[in-house]
């Protein structure tokens, strides 16, 4: 993995938001729109992810957290590429616990593959984190659970979603929603009108909001 993109706190560092980005883009791509909805406290941390093959895309390598092998909701997943990439994100939240930042100061988030990876690696994480952030994104090898889940499941979860977007289905996030809200307590899951697979900046805001609320100074 090469080095994340670091956009440090502006005041005393008492939190910190890890956000993963989406299949084939870099930390760089994500690194502004975070910084501009973070308060001056928290840090963010984007990294980017190892390039490999992706079967999806006919083989072609590029920066991607696992191997996807389809976009059927009940096809194949690279089950061992996914609890590889989770055991990098808890090493990743790891090393900010030993710079002084308790796991509760700590919020996972990421678009698409990302948003899929911050959501199982959450659940997968046994001591208690702020939130999670999942945008346009899923929960992979869902079928595991709530039997996987051994935490965070009284974290609170944001979950945003296009009602336009042609490459992670709405209804996917409608069916994880309904899936970990089986499960877990607090999740929130927010439409965006005509919104594809993008951002935009009502759910910006939506993200400022919750980060503010879960991480207060």
């Amino acid at each position: 993995m090469t080095t994340p993109v670091v956009i440090a706190a502006s005041a005393r560092h008492t939190a910190t938001l890890i956000f993963f980005h989406g299949l084939g883009d870099t930390g760089q791509g994500w690194a502004s729109s975070m910084g501009a909805v973070i308060s001056p406290h928290m840090k963010v941390i984007c990294p980017t992810a190892p390039t490999m093959r992706v079967t999806l895309n006919a083989g072609f390598r590029m920066p991607s957290w696992f191997d996807l092998k389809t976009l059927e909701a009940t096809g194949p997943e690279d089950e061992e590429g996914i609890q590889k990439a989770a055991e990098m994100v808890h090493g990743m939240i790891e090393k900010e616990v030993q710079a002084g930042i308790p796991t509760k100061r700590i919020v996972l988030g990421g678009f698409s593959q990302g948003g899929a990876l911050a959501l199982y690696s959450a659940l997968t994480y046994p001591e208690p984190l702020a939130g999670v952030i999942a945008l346009s994104a899923w929960l992979p090898l869902h079928k595991k659970f709530p039997a996987s889940a051994v935490g965070n499941k009284d974290t609170p979860v944001l979950l945003c979603h296009g009602d336009c977007d042609p490459i992670v289905p709405y209804k996917w996030g409608q069916m994880t929603a309904s899936l970990i809200k089986k499960f877990m307590t607090q999740v929130e899951f927010k439409t965006y009108r005509e919104m594809m697979h993008s951002s935009c900046d009502e759910e910006m805001c939506d993200i400022k909001a919750f980060l503010e609320k879960v991480l207060k100074p």
